[in-house]
């Protein structure tokens, strides 16, 4: 889970020119080179580098505005963010610094600093090239150690860094398309809606969808516009319509499920669940405060961001939701291989959820009364929601503070620490490294900034609120926690439910054959999901 990033915004209608951002492939092969022989930051070359870089950050907050503004750092000097020179796009990645002037490093009333940066990948240009090009950036930069984070002389422009996040991921793009035989196509198709939404993944409108990093959630409903009028004669209105909703709730389904579970009994019954929650949004809970247009909406409610938020922006650019994963000539590919039996293993399922009577909802959710199965819309994961350590009570999360050591700085951005003694410039402190497993957190204490001084306005040394063993809700005992997680502000409001699938399954890598078998998940102890009824 992406923490600390909550900003609503809306999306740009096409983008605008923005130039002097983007540095030249030479500028910035030189400043890299130059980062890596100690020479990127300002004092003596012969100095000792002995603190991290600063890593790769992405341009990300949640379902916030497309573009961001930068200011003229010299401008913001004198009169603060007042009037933007130009705008990054949302999933734009850079490696940012701290730009010092009169000796102090640019910063807002808070404490809160505006940062210079140079820029990895362009959103707004980007292409399956630079998914490479991120990786290795990001590699670099995990290896490196440098004097201080000051920025070079040349570095103009500046950004707050309240709109950047340290996000590993690379961005996402579908390979080129291979032609396929006939025989291919045959061997890769379906039946039924199951069989148009593979004709949709096929066509070229489904390439056009996922070709541009910007803007794929949007993109994604004009290719399946497009494949609709590419083919009134072959599919009925009807079975058209089915087909694009069924195929935005297995997306939805497959991604907002724990992709690793893979063909399990657990992930094919989660899927199934997330499913059931579409369903009942888009039916008997149609409203628009879900994004349901009408009954039967299951698009509005599944591609909503509000409700599943795996269709945020930056979200959609650096995984698979929108490609094309169905496509007969990736068959084999590595990325697809599994997801396309998870696809297969649930798809008969979910139709029958979206478009099945009582009866079937009750074959594929024995033991649960039917009036609980419609009413359930609401669940949460534990492990994704926000990381807290009663544990220990001085770490914090640092969206973006200033550090010093005489007269250097360092910039302290999408980490935690660990807050340790007063010093009359701020506090000292040693990096919190959190190591996540399936038992739980691993907190090692890094001392990566010795004698080094965070600014004291960024921290709080408040308790965490809503912290709970596991994130689960209250009523579950453990003899050894090894997580915390906070929940949801409407937990309590709701009862949790437990729920009994009965699923085709095989195991977590999907190769072996699909058994029927029949599953538990939920309930009060279910540290990895928990569907909640009754919640308003």
């Amino acid at each position: 889970m992406i923490e600390d990033r909550s900003k609503a915004g809306v999306l740009a209608a096409s983008p605008p020119v923005v130039t002097d951002v983007v540095p030249s492939a030479r500028r910035f092969a030189i400043r890299m080179l130059a980062a890596f022989l100690g020479l990127l930051a300002v004092g003596s070359p012969s100095a000792r580098a002995d603190i991290p870089a600063t890593r790769v950050m992405t341009v990300y907050s949640f379902n916030g505005p497309l573009e961001v503004p930068y200011y003229d750092a010299d401008a913001f000097a004198r009169i603060g963010a007042k009037s933007p020179v130009g705008t990054l796009w949302q999933g734009t990645s850079v490696i940012p610094c701290l730009v010092v002037r009169d000796g102090r490093p640019l910063v807002d009333a808070d404490g809160t600093p505006y940062v210079g940066f140079d820029i990895v990948v362009d959103a707004r240009r980007a292409e399956p090239a630079d998914t490479a090009r991120f990786k290795a950036t990001a590699a670099g930069r995990r290896a490196m150690r440098v004097e201080n984070h000051h920025c070079a002389s040349d570095v103009k422009n500046v950004v707050d860094v309240r709109d950047l996040a340290a996000i590993d991921k690379p961005p996402s793009f579908d390979p080129p398309s291979i032609a396929t035989s006939t025989k291919d196509r045959d061997v890769s198709g379906g039946t039924g809606l199951d069989g148009i939404v593979r004709a949709f993944h096929g066509s070229a409108a489904c390439a056009d969808a996922h070709a541009r990093l910007i803007g794929r959630r949007a993109a994604l409903a004009r290719a399946w516009d497009a494949f609709t009028r590419a083919n009134p004669g072959d599919w009925s209105a009807s079975d058209l319509a089915r087909a694009r909703n069924l195929d935005y709730v297995m997306r939805t389904a497959l991604y907002e499920g724990h992709l690793d579970r893979g063909c399990s009994p657990y992930g094919a019954c989660e899927r199934n669940v997330i499913a059931l929650s579409i369903r009942n949004r888009g039916r008997g809970g149609c409203t628009a405060s879900v994004s349901c247009r009408f009954q039967g909406d299951f698009e509005g409610v599944a591609s909503s961001v509000s409700q599943y938020n795996v269709w945020d922006e930056l979200l959609t650019q650096v995984s698979g939701l929108t490609s094309c994963f169905l496509r007969p000539d990736l068959a084999g590919h590595p990325d697809y291989v599994r997801l396309r039996v998870m696809y297969a293993q649930n798809v008969g399922d979910v139709e029958d959820i979206l478009y099945g009577d009582d009866g079937d909802l009750a074959a594929l959710f024995p033991d649960t009364e039917g009036a609980s199965l419609t009413a359930l819309r609401h669940y949460y994961h534990p492990p994704a929601m926000g990381k807290c350590f009663p544990d220990h009570p001085r770490v914090e999360f640092m969206t973006g503070a200033v550090a010093r050591r005489g007269d250097e700085f360092a910039l302290i951005a999408g980490t935690r620490i660990e807050v340790g003694a007063r010093d009359d410039a701020g506090y000292l402190f040693r990096e919190a490294l959190i190591e996540t497993s399936a038992d739980g957190d691993v907190v090692e204490i890094a001392d990566r900034y010795p004698e080094w001084v965070v600014d004291s306005r960024k921290v709080s040394l408040k308790g965490p609120s809503g912290c709970r063993p596991y994130g689960v809700p209250r009523g579950c005992r453990f003899e050894r926690v090894g997580r915390y997680r906070k929940v949801p502000s409407w937990l309590d409001e709701g009862v949790p439910m437990t729920l009994t699938c009965r699923v085709r399954a095989s195991g977590a890598t999907c190769n072996g054959a699909m058994t029927e078998d029949t599953v538990r998940l939920g309930g009060v102890c279910d540290v990895e999901m928990q569907p909640v009824a009754g919640v308003r």
